[in-house]
């Protein structure tokens, strides 16, 4: 099968590149044409548009910020819709609402077309590793026919349910994650406030019941001030912003989520979107007036 990539960011071009080295023929496109030139270089085709893609693609995947930004690339002008041949399946990869995603998939059909939605979690290392988890939405024999492409960028790989399924256990995902950091984040200035080694701290409680994933992405990357972002401050407002609208529509409160999005909120205000989403720390190192820093070798 011919594969399509639209969408090269932090995410996207591992996951792309990922695809080329299990032997994939890929065409690739991005607003940032750097991008798309790095990957040409390591053998994929650079397409000039989403048509493009859909015109030298059976499989198109998307990996992009935003739900407009993926009804843009699918469905509008020069979109792939425009070029994609019936039969021809897109998979979304963005974590996007509900809502949206089944809108985009309604909307494929209606062309003939065959949509999954498959957001993920494990943020840039799992991209470049190829060990991401992905979580799907759509038919059960479309998600059995693309496995084995899903299975050369992510290792634990569930159909959850049908469309839309997919995009909704994602924003599940994003309140464990992100509720988990700010939790972390508390015990850390409670912790470096009262003056203990937070490295010994850290290896004193990762075992234990309050170890987790989280914990051993995100403490190493505090303790030595690196925000350089995985997982975006900006986007993962935007993910429970998605959140909160879904929760919102269905009448189920998440005072945790609420909280959190206002945290980050307050961080985007202060400068720091683009840090990611470990940077959280920062807001509660404002009200104390404390810094959390330094690692026990």
């Amino acid at each position: 099968m011919k594969i399509g990539f639209i969408g090269l960011g932090i995410m996207g071009k591992p996951m792309s590149l990922n695809l080329l080295k299990n032997g994939y023929t890929v065409t690739v496109f991005d607003i940032n044409q750097a991008s798309v030139q790095q990957l040409a270089e390591k053998g994929a085709y650079g397409a000039q548009s989403p048509k493009e893609v859909g015109q030298n693609s059976d499989v198109i995947f998307t990996m992009l910020p935003k739900g407009e930004h993926v009804k843009s690339v699918v469905l509008g002008e020069n979109g792939v819709v425009e070029g994609a041949n019936e039969g021809a399946i897109i998979i979304d990869m963005s974590s996007i609402s509900p809502v949206t995603s089944k809108e985009i998939a309604e909307a494929l059909a209606a062309a003939g077309m065959e949509m999954l939605d498959a957001p993920v979690s494990g943020g840039e290392p799992k991209a470049i590793d190829g060990t991401l988890a992905i979580m799907v939405g759509g038919k059960e024999e479309i998600f059995e026919k693309v496995k084995p492409i899903l299975q050369s960028m992510g290792q634990d790989i569930t159909l959850v349910g049908d469309h839309g399924c997919g995009t909704t256990a994602k924003l599940a995902n994003q309140i464990i994650v992100n509720v988990n950091i700010a939790a972390m984040s508390e015990a850390l200035i409670l912790a470096a406030k009262a003056g203990i080694d937070l490295g010994k701290m850290y290896e004193a409680i990762r075992g234990g019941l309050a170890g987790s994933a989280v914990l051993d992405a995100k403490v190493p990357l505090i303790l030595e001030r690196n925000f350089v972002a995985g997982g975006r401050i900006d986007i993962n407002s935007k993910d429970l912003t998605n959140v909160m609208d879904t929760a919102h529509a269905i009448g189920v409160p998440l005072p945790l989520t609420s909280q959190v999005l206002e945290m980050f909120h307050s961080l985007q205000a202060d400068g720091k979107a683009g840090d990611d989403h470990g940077g959280l720390i920062q807001f509660y190192e404002k009200l104390a007036n404390f810094e959390v820093k330094g690692v026990s070798k």
